[in-house]
């Protein structure tokens, strides 16, 4: 059973890159991710329906459509992506940063969405009675809503997590795969399925998938419950 932990340098570097990227795309989607969510679970609009549709887009279209369409925005040559490499020098295409962004894109309407209902699910009387007491609206969100949303905010952020960590068509199509650099655990495992022999690393890189998914997904439900058994207590 010693094979399954022998990873080779590459083996070991497509895990920590997957870490990264994953851990990176769960960080920066959370404002937006927290903003969004509001949106949709307070605001009354035109338009509502359409940005709750593209939201949610990246869940019903292929992945690779979405880092196809990445790639024209965000790209060396795209509108987006050259006005950023030009005044800021930030590159996405072809970096281990536009495979973040790809998996940010492909889990954010995980996070969005179990952010939502937990916003949902709030009692606005309580929110209600601090306002009459002066507090203003930013005051009520960061002490009274922002603490009983915090186990769907856990949940959202762990699915987002596990969905980057699993992300494949996007993140090759903007990215590719190159080792060391754009190489994530599925890339890595598609790659030993194209080769001869490649079987061994594919299926230790597929249990290390599986591990650390799992453990992710565990994580967020023990720390769900317990952010609610405390508040329950408070």
């Amino acid at each position: 059973m010693n094979w399954l932990l022998d990873l080779t340098p590459d083996e070991w570097n497509a895990v920590r890159l997957s870490i990264k990227v994953a851990t990176v795309a769960m960080v920066a989607s959370l404002p937006p991710g927290i903003l969004i969510a509001l949106v949709l679970a307070r605001g009354q609009f035109w338009g509502k329906t359409l940005l709750n549709g593209l939201v949610h887009l990246p869940l019903i279209l292929p992945p690779v459509v979405i880092g196809y369409l990445l790639l024209l925005s965000f790209g060396r040559r795209g509108p987006v992506g050259a006005f950023l490499a030009e005044h800021f020098g930030i590159v996405f295409s072809f970096r281990w940063t536009g495979a973040a962004l790809a998996c940010a894109v492909m889990g954010f309407p995980l996070m969005v969405r179990a952010i939502r209902l937990s916003i949902e699910a709030v009692d606005r009387r309580i929110e209600a009675a601090a306002g009459t007491l002066g507090a203003n609206p930013l005051w009520v969100f960061a002490t009274i809503t922002l603490p009983l949303i915090l186990p769907g905010l856990i949940t959202g952020a762990i699915l987002s997590f596990a969905k980057a960590m699993g992300e494949f068509g996007a993140t090759i199509t903007f990215v590719s795969n190159i080792p060391n650099q754009t190489q994530t655990l599925p890339s890595a495992i598609y790659t030993f399925t194209q080769v001869p022999g490649g079987d061994a690393g594919a299926f230790r890189l597929t249990l290390i998938s599986i591990v650390i998914s799992m453990a992710a997904l565990v994580a967020s439900e023990v720390l769900a419950r317990r952010v609610g058994r405390r508040m329950d207590i408070e």
